[in-house]
């Protein structure tokens, strides 16, 4: 059995989608943030840098508890569990491996900093909001451009790259108003993987953890939200 510890971000629904693709039994577990839940000692405890998703297999390496904190982590080891999603020839392998990586250097952190800049920062930040929108246009371009060329973003074949970078790439671009019309090729893909099995089976419950984070955040206090964003008391930059 696996434990995920879990909320309604994308960084979660990549780990949903590689359950719901191999049919691993598993219990959720919900964290809900703004309420700080992850800076419990019971969490912390699990991942030390206090962030959702973590992954607890009860029956991983040599039939011991096994804990995964970092969500490309994770894909990469239900991958290796499995034998599904990750080639085992080297070279197809470890280009799985670059455009997971992509995700996780660069979509997610850049398209999170650009949700930041756009909706919660206050005015006075126009540099951060368009140094962000223009990055995230420029890595959906190199998205577009991967995908003129693949039927998947690490070749002919879906694997965990595919599923790292779908829950950003579907969801965000509404709501940081990007034209995804200029990126045909994205547009024909999210459509591909939007039918997969994994997609369709989790989709209903991604949903539901999304609103459910979205009420929490609705009725956060102040404090809580400060420390969620690391703002207010919470800045530590130390002197300018």
């Amino acid at each position: 059995m696996i434990t995920l510890y879990a909320g309604g971000t994308p960084n979660v629904f990549k780990v949903l989608i590689m359950l719901g693709e191999t049919d691993l039994p598993f219990e959720l577990v919900r964290v809900n943030v703004m309420a700080q839940e992850q800076f419990a000692p019971e969490f912390v405890a699990l991942n030390p840098n206090s962030k959702i998703p973590v992954l607890v297999d009860h029956d991983g390496p040599g039939g011991q508890r096994h804990t995964v904190f970092e969500s490309g982590a994770i894909l990469i080891y239900l991958a290796e569990k499995t034998g599904r999603f990750l080639p085992a020839e080297p070279a197809a392998r470890s280009k799985v491996f670059q455009w997971l990586m992509f995700q996780m250097a660069s979509v997610g952190p850049m398209f999170g900093q650009a949700m930041h800049f756009r909706h919660a920062a206050p005015p006075g930040n126009d540099y951060g909001r368009k140094r962000y929108l223009t990055e995230v246009r420029r890595l959906y371009a190199v998205l577009d451009g991967q995908l003129a060329k693949n039927t998947y973003v690490a070749g002919a074949e879906y694997s965990i790259a595919d599923m790292a970078i779908y829950p950003w790439a579907a969801n965000y671009f509404r709501a940081l108003f990007v034209p995804i019309e200029e990126y045909p090729h994205v547009i024909a893909w999210l459509k591909r993987v939007e039918e997969r099995p994994g997609v369709q089976k989790v989709q209903a419950l991604n949903k539901e953890m999304f609103l459910e984070g979205r009420d929490h955040q609705k009725v956060a206090d102040a404090d809580s939200i400060d420390r969620f964003f690391g703002r207010g008391r919470y800045f530590n930059a130390g002197p300018d």
